[in-house]
């Protein structure tokens, strides 16, 4: 007990707990969105999508987070232009730019002059080297999404349930649709370097659909995926120290194991 106590004393510790919870918190926001959508894994084809962005700014010499988020944005509107003006499935338009961003991400990274740039943070995460610089930006991100939320949030929980009836109100739904679409390639980018791409998607889909098992409303269920994200990211953090596991895979068993307990809770509650 003393020895889990004494982590809280450590910077590294204090940085990859605080940028837990902001992602956690942020990925509530934008989840229950995606959850709502009924598009989960629109999260992972940006993840992988941006890829491409991360090959491309290695081979010309730029910060690949820069290149991740600038490919992200891209993929995340292209999905949503192909989705609702190119006549394809969204599902379709994710798995295309999905592979696309994987295979360009493979070739720039081959073509670039040099060392073979590692890649391992990228795509397992890396929580415990998260400086103050990237606890400060996914802060300001949490902010300006915690405000679009608040300013539009009928027209966002609308859109996300039902975009043909929200048209008949006069809510603008492209504007809605792709502002979301931004903030999703965003969050989902911050988070690449506290999860991974390989285990992003978890973040934003496993603590919604916990809450889901609780709660009705958008709202409670944001409410719901920051407690179940928040518990099961600390919980990971402490089990990753302990055990001298990763990281990022610590915190998505912490937060599949919460659902798996709270599945049964609702179980024996229905019974």
């Amino acid at each position: 007990m003393q020895n889990i106590i004494s982590l809280f004393e450590y910077q590294f510790f204090q940085n990859a707990l605080m940028a837990a919870i902001l992602t956690s918190a942020l990925a509530a926001l934008v989840g229950t969105y995606i959850v709502s959508r009924k598009v989960v894994f629109i999260s992972g084809g940006i993840t992988h999508a941006s890829f491409g962005g991360i090959g491309m700014a290695y081979f010309f010499g730029l910060n690949p987070f820069l290149g991740a988020v600038v490919f992200a944005i891209g993929a995340s509107l292209g999905i949503e232009w192909i989705s609702t003006k190119g006549k394809m499935r969204e599902d379709s338009a994710i798995a295309i730019l999905w592979s696309l961003g994987m295979a360009l991400g493979i070739i720039f990274v081959f073509l670039t002059p040099g060392y073979t740039p590692n890649l391992m943070s990228f795509l397992f995460g890396s929580i415990l080297s998260v400086g103050k610089a990237d606890i400060v930006v996914l802060a300001v991100v949490l902010v300006v999404t915690s405000l679009f939320f608040i300013i539009f949030y009928r027209p966002v929980v609308d859109t996300a349930f039902d975009p043909e009836f929200a048209r008949t109100r006069g809510i603008p739904v492209t504007f809605i649709r792709n502002s979301m679409a931004i903030l999703v390639a965003v969050a989902i980018v911050l988070s690449i370097r506290v999860m991974g791409i390989i285990l992003v998607l978890s973040i934003f889909t496993i603590p919604q659909n916990t809450a889901l098992l609780f709660y009705g409303k958008f709202s409670g269920i944001i409410k719901g995926s920051v407690l179940f994200g928040i518990s099961g990211s600390i919980l990971g953090l402490i089990a990753a120290s302990a055990f001298d596991i990763p990281g990022s895979a610590a915190i998505i068993f912490m937060l599949t194991l919460q659902f798996l307990i709270s599945k049964g809770v609702a179980l024996i509650q229905k019974r």
